[in-house]
């Protein structure tokens, strides 16, 4: 895959009414930054949002829970039930990346092999390679800023939150994926994708064996575990997709 910064990681929520406590977990433990607030209010009526998102900030990440509002909080809105249909345990909806040139981005994905959605009135923005075609992963490839992206201005500084909060995260260090197979993730990630293999290893801590993968400016870690009856298992079988995120912090000891 031609190098791509990540724009964010995203998650679903079912209901609207969980998503304020969500987000306060974000800003309250992490010390997660407000870049924008999407709302249905009788002000913003006239956009017909279907959904409500806090895009947040920690580090060098931005991460987006999203919960169907407004028109998606009506049975049968395309967006809304799939974000019901989404939300779950440890099941995430994906992650997005930011093309300098959609067009030439499509033509490439295309070339590769993958099927690619256009949201109605979206084509100069996004397309959307679905989570069945990327174990799993949903991947979304945007052109342009994120509201607010606080992380484009020229003083924008990241060592804050190593420095000046108690978890001193010193960044993003991985996106964790399940899968049943490390070879099959090798196929997908590694020659479809064309993301280079940093390194196989194993985890017994977690039970697993770690594929992981260069994905431009972060890291996926294709994750199959030991043991078939193990929670990792079941999430490969059953979930798919990314199991978890892992930040790196100055001392894991103080974070804990």
């Amino acid at each position: 895959m031609p190098v791509l910064p990540l724009a964010h990681i995203s998650w679903a929520i079912a209901d609207n009414a969980d998503r304020p406590a969500c987000d306060a977990f974000f800003i309250d433990r992490f010390g997660a930054e407000t870049a924008y607030e999407m709302l249905v209010t009788p002000e913003t009526e006239k956009y017909r949002f279907d959904r409500e998102e806090r895009l947040m900030v920690i580090g060098d990440t931005m991460l987006i829970p999203i919960a169907p509002a407004g028109r998606g909080a009506e049975p049968g809105n395309p967006l809304g039930d799939m974000l019901r249909r989404t939300a779950g345990p440890n099941k995430w909806i994906g992650m997005a990346f930011r093309a300098a040139d959609l067009k030439q981005a499509d033509v490439w994905f295309r070339s590769r092999g993958f099927s690619l959605h256009y949201d109605r009135g979206m084509e100069n923005h996004y397309f959307l390679i679905s989570r069945g075609q990327a174990l799993g992963l949903r991947i979304e490839v945007m052109q342009g800023k994120l509201p607010g992206d606080p992380r484009l201005a020229d003083d924008w500084n990241t060592r804050r939150w190593r420095d000046d909060h108690p978890l001193g995260i010193e960044g993003l260090l991985s996106v964790d994926v399940s899968v049943e197979s490390l070879d099959h993730a090798r196929k997908v990630f590694g020659e479809q994708l064309q993301w280079p293999v940093l390194s196989q290893r194993s985890l017994p801590e977690e039970g697993a064996q770690g594929l992981a993968f260069d994905a431009g400016d972060v890291v996926v870690e294709a994750l199959q575990a030991d043991d078939d009856a193990s929670a990792l298992a079941a999430h490969a079988s059953n979930v798919r997709g990314i199991c978890g995120i892992t930040f790196k912090v100055r001392s894991a000891q103080a974070a804990w």
